[in-house]
């Protein structure tokens, strides 16, 4: 693991601390690293209404989008638990929207981490903008 990815797993664990989940418990963080260079860090935030509930990548992706990037190369998930987190099935469409060759980094409180290749790993055969045609 790189130095740069240390980083990102750190602002991710960051991120965690701040989240909002007075309901399972479960805090999950997320940083994303643009092609940029630039990081946009956000915790999950939970709703007494479940499908209102927000996870830490979509978070992290609409604050990047709302400062302009549209090119990620990396993507760090940091949960409470003992085993690393990866991104929920939703999220992990989110990101292959904009970068289905990221780095992904799953982690967790306890230290473990594990390191994808978003398309490769994670989301095979994913459904994309190429399959819309045009």
């Amino acid at each position: 693991m790189t130095g740069e990815e240390r980083q990102l797993l750190d602002r991710a664990g960051e991120a965690r601390a701040l989240a909002y989940a007075p309901y399972s418990g479960v805090r999950v963080g997320c940083a994303l690293r643009a092609e940029d260079g630039r990081v946009f860090a956000a915790g999950n935030v939970e709703n007494a209404a479940y499908p209102a509930t927000m996870c830490a990548e979509r978070n992290a992706v609409g604050q990047a989008l709302a400062a302009g990037a549209r090119r990620f190369v990396a993507v760090a998930v940091v949960g409470d638990g003992e085993r690393a987190t990866a991104p929920c099935g939703t999220c992990r469409q989110v990101l292959f929207e904009f970068a289905p060759d990221m780095v992904v980094l799953a982690g967790a409180a306890g230290g473990a981490t594990v390191r994808y290749h978003l398309a490769r790993d994670l989301l095979p055969e994913a459904f994309g903008p190429h399959d819309l045609g045009g």
